[in-house]
C-alpha cells in the first residue's frame, strides 16, 4: 500500500512546476485545455503567440485582431480572446512536448510554460499463481503480473490464512510514467497497472490448498472407486454365468447317459448282469368288517408292503453255451 502512496505523491509532483514548467499528462484522443496564469495586456506593439517546442507557432493573437491558428493546427486548435487560453482537440502521441505563451514586443517574454504528455489507456493485467509450497496451514505462494509490455512476480508466506509479502522482482521494467505492483489488500491478492490517466487491477485470493486442486482430487477419487465397483460388479455377473452354464451342460449329458425310467444300477436287457436277483414289491390291502356305522367310526384302510423274491435264475457263460451246442450235434451223429 505505501508504494501507491509514494507513486501519487509522484505524480502530484510531476504536475507541479519542474524547472519552470508544468507536467500535463493527457490521455491520447482526448482535449487538451492551457491556461495563461499571468496578466496579458496587448497593444499595437505587442502580439500574444503559443508555440510548440519554441519554433512551431499554433496560434496568435494582434491587438484589436481576432485570434489566429496556424495551418499546421487549423480545425483541431482554439485560441480564445478572453483569456488567452488555448484548446488543443483530439491529443495524439506527436503533440507531446512543450507548449510556451509569449508575449511578443520588443523582448519576449513567457506567460506559461507546459510539458504535454500524452499516454495510453494501460493495457488489462494478468495475475495467476505459478506455484504454492508447503502444507495447508503454512505455504509459499509465487504469484505473476503481466502487462503486454511488462512483468513482475512477488513472492507471499501465509500461516493460518494470515499472508505476507515477502519479495518481488521485476521481470520487465514498465515505462518511466507508469506502475506496475502486486501488493495484499485485506483477503486479497491485488496486482495494480496504472499511469496518470487510467488504471486497472487483478485479484485473488491466497489459499495454500486451493479449492480447485482438492475438487479435482475428490472427483478423481470418486470416479476412480465407482469404476472399479462397476468392474468387480460385471466380473461376478460373468462367473455366475459361466458357472450356471457349465452347470446346466453337466445335467444335460446326465440326462443323455441315464435315460428317464432308468436309474444307474439298472441294467441294459440282454446283458449277463440281468439275470441278478430282483426285489418285488405288492401292495396288500386289508378291507374292514362291516360294522354299524352309528356305533364305530370306519376305519382307515392300513397298508401293508410284502416283499417278494424271485429266484434266481442261473448265469450261463458264452463258453458253456458253445459246449452245449457241440455235445449236441454229436449226439445227432
Amino acid at each position: 500500500m505505501e508504494r501507491i502512496v509514494l507513486f501519487g505523491a509522484f505524480l502530484w509532483l510531476c504536475s507541479c512546476e519542474v524547472n519552470g514548467f508544468q507536467y500535463v499528462f493527457v490521455r491520447h484522443g482526448k482535449d487538451l485545455h492551457l491556461d495563461v496564469e499571468k496578466s496579458v495586456v496587448l497593444d499595437k506593439k505587442t502580439d500574444f503567440f503559443w508555440k510548440f517546442n519554441e519554433t512551431n507557432n499554433v496560434a496568435k493573437c494582434a491587438f484589436n485582431n481576432d485570434p489566429v491558428v496556424f495551418d499546421k493546427y487549423e480545425g483541431r486548435a482554439v485560441l480564445f480572446r478572453q483569456n488567452y487560453s488555448l484548446l488543443l482537440k483530439n491529443v495524439q502521441h506527436s503533440d507531446s512536448g512543450d507548449y510556451t505563451a509569449f508575449m511578443v514586443s520588443n523582448e519576449d517574454q513567457k506567460v506559461a510554460e507546459y510539458k504535454i504528455i500524452v499516454q495510453d489507456a494501460v493495457s488489462p493485467v494478468d495475475l495467476t499463481v505459478d506455484s504454492v509450497s508447503g502444507s495447508s496451514d503454512s505455504c509459499n505462494l509465487t504469484v505473476t503480473c503481466s502487462t503486454v509490455d511488462s512483468q513482475i512476480s512477488s513472492i507471499f508466506t501465509c500461516v493460518a490464512q494470515n499472508c505476507s509479502q515477502v519479495e518481488e522482482n521485476s521481470l520487465k521494467t514498465p515505462d518511466y510514467y507508469s506502475s506496475l505492483i502486486v501488493y495484499l489488500h485485506g483477503d486479497f491478492i491485488i496486482c495494480n497497472h496504472s499511469n496518470n490517466v487510467s488504471w486497472t487491477d487483478s485479484k485473488t485470493k491466497p489459499y495454500c490448498e486451493t479449492r480447485t486442486v482438492s475438487s479435482v482430487n475428490i472427483i478423481i477419487a470418486a470416479a476412480s472407486g465407482l469404476c472399479g465397483f462397476i468392474f468387480i460388479i460385471v466380473i461376478i455377473c460373468i462367473v455366475a454365468k459361466r458357472k450356471r452354464r457349465n452347470q446346466e451342460n453337466q445335467l444335460y449329458e446326465a440326462a443323455q447317459e441315464h435315460p428317464p425310467g432308468q436309474t444307474r444300477n439298472e441294467n441294459v436287457p440282454g446283458d449277463a448282469s440281468s439275470l441278478s436277483p430282483t426285489s418285488t414289491y405288492a401292495l396288500v390291502e386289508f378291507h374292514p368288517k362291516t360294522e354299524s356305522t352309528k356305533s364305530k367310526k370306519i376305519p382307515q384302510p392300513e397298508t401293508v408292503y410284502a416283499q417278494v423274491t424271485r429266484a434266481t435264475r442261473p448265469r450261463v457263460t458264452a463258453q458253456q453255451t458253445e459246449l452245449e451246442n457241440i455235445s449236441s450235434i454229436n449226439s445227432q451223429g
